[in-house]
C-alpha cells in the first residue's frame, strides 16, 4: 500500500511500503521499500537507491512494481490509496482522491432511503437473495474463461449483481483502475434497464398461474427490531468477513439514520445533497479516467457482454429459486419477487410488481419483492468482502 499526502500546492510525499516504481518523464526509477520519494514539481528526490534506467512513456506516477501504470494514458492500471493524475505542463500534481471509496457513500444513502422491514417480516427472503447473486459468481467463471486474470475477473463479476457502487469501490481494491471505466459503465446500464431485461426473463420461466399468487400480509415490525436489525447485521457480517465493513457498514448505517428518528437531518442529508454529490464526484472521476484508447476496445466489449448474460443469469437464477420456495411452501410465494434479489433497489422490486399486476392487477407484491431486493444488496456487499479476502485487497 502507498499512502499519500498533499503538501502545500507542489510538493507531493509518498510513504512506500513496498517496492515501488517512480515513472518519471521518460525514465522508470525503482525505490527500495521503506524509504520515502518527493517529488517536487518537475523534480524527483529519492531517500533510497535508484536502478534499472528504462525508458518510459507518460508523466510521474508512482505505484506498486507488480501494477505500474499511469491512468489516461494507459500504461497500466495504478496500485494507489486514489488515483495520481498529471496536471500542466509543470507536471504539478492533483489527486483524484478514492474514488472507489465513493461507493460507500452511495451505500449510505441507499441504507437512509430503504425500508428492511419487509427482510425483517419475512427472513426467507434472504435465501431469494442469496440466490439472485450466482450471477455474480457465473461472471468470474466467465472473465477468468476469457482470459481475465484472477483480480480482473473478481472486479469484473460484480456487475452480475447490478451494483454500480460496489463494482467501482471493488475494482479501486483490487487495483484494476483500467477496468474501472468499463466496469462503471456496464453495471450502471444493467441497473438503469432492469425493466426491459428482466420481463422476458420473468415471464419465460414461470407459468401464468405462478404469477398471479397472492402473497399473505406481511407481518407489523416494531421500531426496536427496525434499530438492532443493521447493528446486529453488521456485527455478524463484519465477524464473518472484515474486509465487508466499509461496505455493509455505511448502508447499515444509514439505515441506521433513518430508523433512529433523531438525526433526521442526517437521513435527509445522506439520502438526498450527499447522493448527488457523491453520483456527480462518481461520473465525473471515472469519466475522467476513461479515454478512448482505453475504453474503445475488446476488452470493454468482453465485459459489457458478459455483464449482461451475467445478470441475466442472476436473474433468472433468483426466479428458479423462487420457484422452489413455492414448491417448498405450498404455492405461498410468488416465484416472481426472486428475480428482485438483485441489487439494483428498488427498480427491480418494481418490476417484479409490474409484471405480476399485468396478470392480476390487484396483486401487489412490491413490499414482497423488496425483502429480496434489499437482502440483494446485502449479498454483492458479501461477495464483494469474499473476492477482497480471498485477492488481499
Amino acid at each position: 500500500m502507498i499512502e499519500c499526502d498533499l503538501i502545500l500546492h507542489l510538493l507531493f510525499v509518498v510513504q512506500v511500503e513496498d517496492n515501488v516504481v517512480v515513472l518519471d518523464g521518460g525514465n522508470v526509477w525503482e525505490v527500495d521499500a521503506g524509504k520515502r520519494v518527493v517529488a517536487l514539481g518537475a523534480f524527483l528526490f529519492t531517500a533510497g537507491s535508484v536502478k534499472d534506467d528504462v525508458d518510459a512513456m507518460g508523466f510521474v506516477a508512482a505505484c506498486k512494481e507488480e501494477t505500474v501504470g499511469q491512468v489516461g494514458l494507459g500504461i497500466g492500471n495504478l496500485q494507489v490509496n486514489g488515483f495520481l493524475g498529471t496536471g500542466d505542463d509543470n507536471r504539478f500534481w492533483r489527486i483524484l482522491d478514492q474514488v472507489g471509496e465513493s461507493g460507500c457513500g452511495v451505500g449510505q444513502g441507499v441504507g437512509a432511503m430503504t425500508d428492511f422491514g419487509p427482510l425483517i417480516a419475512n427472513p426467507a427472503s434472504f435465501l431469494l437473495g442469496a440466490a439472485a447473486q450466482f450471477g455474480i459468481f457465473f461472471a468470474y467463471i466467465g472473465a477468468m474463461c476469457l482470459g481475465f486474470e484472477d483480480a480482473a475477473a473478481a472486479a469484473i463479476s460484480i456487475i452480475g449483481g447490478a451494483d454500480g457502487p460496489t463494482s467501482i469501490y471493488l475494482a479501486s481494491k483490487l487495483g484494476q483502475a483500467h477496468l474501472m471505466g468499463p466496469i462503471a459503465v456496464a453495471a450502471y446500464s444493467y441497473m438503469s434497464l432492469v425493466p426491459i431485461i428482466q420481463p422476458p426473463i420473468m415471464k419465460a420461466l414461470t407459468t401464468k398461474e405462478e404469477r398471479s399468487i397472492k402473497m399473505e400480509q406481511l407481518r407489523p415490525v416494531s421500531k426496536l427490531e427496525k434499530i438492532l436489525f443493521p447493528i446486529i447485521v453488521t456485527v455478524v457480517v463484519v465477524l464473518i468477513l472484515p474486509s465487508t465493513a466499509p461496505l455493509v457498514g455505511m448502508l447499515m448505517l444509514g439505515n441506521l439514520f433513518r430508523e433512529s428518528g433523531v438525526v433526521k437531518q442526517l437521513a435527509e442529508t445522506a439520502s438526498n445533497a450527499m447522493m448527488y454529490i457523491i453520483v456527480i464526484l462518481l461520473g465525473t472521476s471515472v469519466g475522467a479516467t476513461t479515454s478512448a484508447e482505453a475504453f474503445l476496445n475488446w476488452t470493454t466489449i468482453k465485459i459489457v457482454a458478459l455483464g449482461l448474460i451475467a445478470f441475466a443469469v442472476g436473474t433468472a437464477s433468483g426466479v428458479l429459486f423462487g420457484k422452489i420456495m413455492c414448491k417448498v411452501t405450498g404455492g405461498k410465494v410468488n416465484p416472481l419477487i426472486g428475480s428482485a434479489g438483485v441489487s439494483a433497489v428498488p427498480m427491480a422490486a418494481r418490476v417484479s410488481q409490474k409484471v405480476g399486476a399485468e396478470e392480476d392487477p390487484t396483486n401487489f407484491l412490491l413490499m414482497h419483492a423488496m425483502g429480496p431486493n434489499v437482502a440483494g444488496v446485502i449479498g454483492t456487499a458479501v461477495a464483494a468482502g469474499v473476492f477482497m479476502a480471498i485477492f488481499g485487497a
